[in-house]
């Protein structure tokens, strides 16, 4: 996977009921064996692996969704193998000891479902949605590509070349590469801003060895979060995952240091061609597990999180400066970053510069009006509840709290979290926008 960096979503506290295991083992213990009940119709299993499986049952669905996250990403990359954990996820995809490239497709395609995967700074994902009674199908082509991968050699030659393309494409999308160059300056060296998909001398030289290795390493059961939702059992997703999981030792992913230097200031680069502008500005945020995390997520919807928001209305209905304008927020285990993004052409550079900054300082002084904040609670809870009818985003939603080794919330804990939200939380967070913490990267036609 490679993008821009994605406002994250707040979860919230129940507590869990024991259902077998220790009822005094944490939720996070990866070594004991158990059924924990979190919510209604969510439960979650913690394998003797350290494989932890978590689902959310909706009958008012006819699919479900299941997915395999490991706790293995482009971040816990050497330096000089930058993007093998990128193309080990695309090569893992041509084939497996049973099943071709086509018929692992074939698997879940000729069912109506689907299949995809991502890679991102911490942790790489393999999806797949399927009808009704599409689920043994689902884990079982899951267990087969991830675990049993043929890495072959001919297989390296021709997925590295589709990998570059995918480098070079980045190259020649100045809104997808703007946010490249800008991650590297703001978090100054730190692996959370590097690039997921590596660059192109580094990708050129990793060998199949370098990738079986990447492989046993990183996807180890250890390392494994599955989640599923929508029209699915608990109990039977347990069963298949459980039958297909490899007897092999496992180990903890590495711990990273969180960034203890930040780019500030302004920088320009030049490319060739194109007709815009592209300009980031963003500055340190807080990591996902920080207290701060909700208010970090009201602040940034409401300066450029919809049609509403400041951004939105200044830079684009008033003055007319560009057609795409928004906020951004990232969210680590160990770091974080949020900002805004305007495109607009080189002649109108100057005065969309000038607007967003003022808006950011302005927020940053003086925070939200109480009108302003309460409505975007309000916006905030209605789009969890839209999002949450899709048992792709049930899924994704569960695979966050254990990945993230937060406690599952429900709904309404979630919704009441962010309607006790201090005013001076609302404050803080705005201030992380203030003027020197900025760091800004302008991409401008050459």
């Amino acid at each position: 996977m490679n993008g821009r960096p994605v406002q994250g979503g707040g979860d919230s506290v129940c507590p869990a009921v024991v259902i077998s295991g220790s009822p005094d083992a944490p939720a996070s213990d990866s070594v004991s064996i158990g059924t924990r009940q979190l919510a209604s119709e969510v439960y979650e299993t913690t394998l003797p692996s350290g494989t932890r499986i978590l689902s959310e049952r909706m009958d008012s669905v006819r699919s479900a969704a299941v997915g395999f996250w490991f706790r293995s990403g482009s971040a816990h990359e050497p330096e000089a193998q930058a993007g093998i954990t990128h193309l080990l996820e695309h090569m893992v995809f041509k084939g497996t000891d049973r099943r071709s490239a086509r018929q692992l497709a074939l698997a879940i395609e000729g069912l109506g479902g689907s299949l995809d995967a991502y890679t991102s700074h911490e942790h790489t994902s393999f999806l797949v949605r399927v009808p009704e009674g599409g689920l043994e199908t689902a884990v079982d082509v899951l267990s087969d590509l991830c675990f049993h991968p043929r890495l072959d050699e001919a297989d390296l030659e021709l997925e590295r070349e589709v990998v570059l393309e995918e480098v070079a494409r980045v190259e020649d999308t100045p809104d997808d590469l703007v946010f490249e160059l800008h991650g590297a300056f703001l978090f100054d060296g730190h692996p959370y801003g590097a690039p997921i998909l590596g660059k192109p001398a580094t990708v050129s030289s990793i060998r199949r060895e370098d990738l079986v290795r990447q492989h046993q390493v990183g996807f180890q059961p250890s390392r494994l979060v599955v989640a599923g939702a929508g029209l699915l059992e608990h109990d039977r997703l347990v069963e298949l995952v459980a039958a297909r999981l490899p007897d092999v030792a496992g180990s903890a992913p590495p711990d990273l240091a969180p960034p203890d230097s930040w780019g500030t200031g302004h920088r320009t680069e030049k490319r060739p061609g194109g007709s815009q502008a592209h300009l980031v500005a963003g500055a340190p945020g807080v990591p996902w597990g920080d207290p701060l995390r909700d208010a970090t997520i009201v602040v940034g919807t409401a300066l450029g999180g919809g049609m509403t928001s400041r951004l939105f209305q200044r830079i684009r209905e008033e003055l007319g400066l560009a057609y795409s304008v928004f906020s951004w927020q990232s969210f680590y285990r160990r770091g974080g970053a949020l900002g805004a993004y305007v495109g607009t052409r080189p002649e109108t550079l100057d005065r969309a510069r000038e607007v967003l900054f003022a808006e950011l300082a302005l927020l940053a002084e003086r925070g939200l009006a109480a009108d302003e904040d309460a409505e975007t609670r309000t916006q905030l809870r209605g789009q969890l509840l839209l999002a949450l009818e899709s048992p792709a985003s049930r899924m994704h939603r569960l695979a966050s709290t254990a990945l993230s080794d937060e406690p599952y919330r429900p709904l309404d804990e979630i919704s009441r979290r962010i309607e006790a939200l201090t005013t001076e939380q609302i404050a803080e967070a705005c201030r992380l926008l203030r003027p020197e913490a900025l760091a800004v990267l302008e991409l401008v036609p050459a």
